[in-house]
């Protein structure tokens, strides 16, 4: 098998060794990826730091030209890309073709923000002292942004750092993660064909003690990180003085309401707690149902979960795929086991038959129970019954995380006391935690994470505003 190269100054490379690249669902290789040598890390480093003083100059339409290209070559490679996310991830096709789409609209919101532009003018003749005098406020870039991905948006979500970084004009070099490093290559590919700087975009796939060191060298200024609380904690612990945003973990609730279309929350939850094999930080965790349709709810939940087919990932039909290794499979196992020896009740599944954990919904669970109280990160759902609705959004903050919750209720004032009073960062009303789109401002609370994405927030992160006053101008 040939090695596929990385991406450093502008140049493909096959470094040190090579790093396999297994599909979740059959272990087949994938592809062997070229593994960078200190050497090749040093250079990436070095050459953002210096790609840093022609990015920041750049105009606004040749930064909006490459994303718009960029965008333009991802719609139509769309299939390819969906493709590559289900082999390389194991995220079955129609999820993949999702995120495929996904990753078109995060560039093309991307250019479209920065069409529109933040300059602000500010009058400063408000006091008499002041005299005639204006401010233009302005955002500039913090400087190179060091990117860390996880596995399970293995496109979209490198995309979520790459195109704010590209579009206020800062280089980014992107450590994906080691399960699924194609899709920051397939994005090398295509912004290779831009006209930016080369060096505004590399990718290293490295080892975790690499990123490590390069996230303490002092010429990355912003640190853009998606993956687990404890790493990213670690992470902003580094440096008080570089820029980090942290999109973490999350045992997300979801509430149904008495006054809720029951189908449709049935349908959604069966969607958003195993769609991606429950391996997404939105993933729907903890139901509550108010008491009076519980039991009728909790019927019409079991029934689609019971309908979700589980299998190949390049299957069209399918709607669950692989966990993403064995010891997940295990470790997910080991929790449902325990909380059923705790007292839990399995309503569906309950079963691991490598690769795949069966789409299971548990009732009878304690808060302390680890599938409760922790994030689970696999097709695992609990469900349990609340009075009234203030004890709903209790036991939902009940909880060292706090990323997105879902409600579901017909009453427009249940709704604004769920926004205002649940620890998150977004609120899905009639809809799951699950629920993201891509221009919204993203991240959490708590554990759950510092910062926000999406792509005026994160464009925001990684600059900084800068005011210069014209005095003695008439006004």
């Amino acid at each position: 098998m040939t090695t596929k190269p990385f991406y450093v100054n502008g140049e493909w490379r096959t470094g040190a060794g090579t790093l396999e690249v297994r599909s979740p669902y059959d272990d087949s290789v994938v592809a062997e990826v070229g593994v960078p040598t200190d050497a090749d890390v040093e250079e990436a480093m070095a050459t953002a730091a210096t790609t840093f003083e022609e990015s920041r100059r750049l105009s606004v339409a040749a930064r909006s030209a490459a994303l718009d290209h960029i965008w333009q070559r991802l719609a139509e490679t769309a299939e390819d890309n969906a493709e590559l996310i289900a082999r390389e991830g194991g995220k079955p096709l129609k999820w993949a073709r999702v995120e495929a789409a996904r990753a078109v609209s995060t560039f093309r919101w991307a250019s479209e923000v920065l069409r529109h532009g933040d300059d602000e003018l500010m009058r400063l003749d408000t006091e008499a002292a002041f005299g005639s005098r204006i401010g233009l406020i302005r955002r500039f870039p913090v400087g190179p942004v060091l990117g860390i991905t996880p596995f399970n948006f293995p496109l979209n979500l490198v995309a979520h750092k790459v195109a704010p970084a590209l579009a206020v004009g800062a280089p980014i070099v992107v450590k994906p993660a080691s399960y699924t490093p194609l899709g920051a290559l397939r994005l090398a590919e295509l912004f290779a064909e831009t006209d930016l700087p080369k060096g505004m975009y590399q990718v290293l796939p490295v080892r975790s003690s690499v990123a490590d060191r390069m996230a303490r060298d002092p010429r990355f200024r912003k640190i853009s990180f998606t993956g687990s609380a404890d790493v990213g904690w670690y992470l902003k612990g580094l440096d008080p003085k570089k820029r980090v945003t942290l999109e973490l973990g999350g045992n997300a609730g979801v509430i149904v309401h008495s006054d809720a279309d029951l189908d449709l929350a049935a349908q959604r939850i069966a969607f958003g707690g195993y769609y991606q094999a429950g391996q997404s930080c939105i993933s729907v965790q903890r139901v509550l149902v108010q008491s009076e349709v519980y039991d009728d709810f909790a019927a019409r939940l079991v029934k689609q979960v019971e309908s979700l087919k589980v299998g190949d990932p390049m299957d069209p039909t399918v709607d669950v795929g692989p966990v993403i290794s064995k010891g997940d499979v295990e470790r997910i196992d080991a929790w449902v086991k325990e909380a059923v020896s705790q007292g839990a009740e399995v309503l569906v599944g309950g079963r691991a038959e490598p690769p795949f954990y069966h789409p299971t919904l548990l009732a009878q669970v304690k808060p302390e129970m680890k599938v409760c109280r922790e994030e689970i990160f696999g097709p695992v759902v609990t469900i349990s019954p609340y009075e009234t609705f203030e004890e709903a959004i209790a036991i939902v903050n009940d909880s060292r995380f706090g990323l997105q919750a879902g409600v579901f209720t017909n009453d427009l004032n249940r709704a604004f006391q769920a926004h205002r009073d649940l620890e998150v960062g977004g609120v899905i009303v009639n809809d799951v935690s699950a629920f993201r789109a891509d221009q919204m401002p993203y991240g959490g609370t708590k554990d759950s994470g510092f910062g926000r994405e999406g792509l005026r927030w994160a464009m925001e992160e990684m600059t900084e505003p800068r005011i210069m006053v014209l005095s003695h101008v008439p006004l």
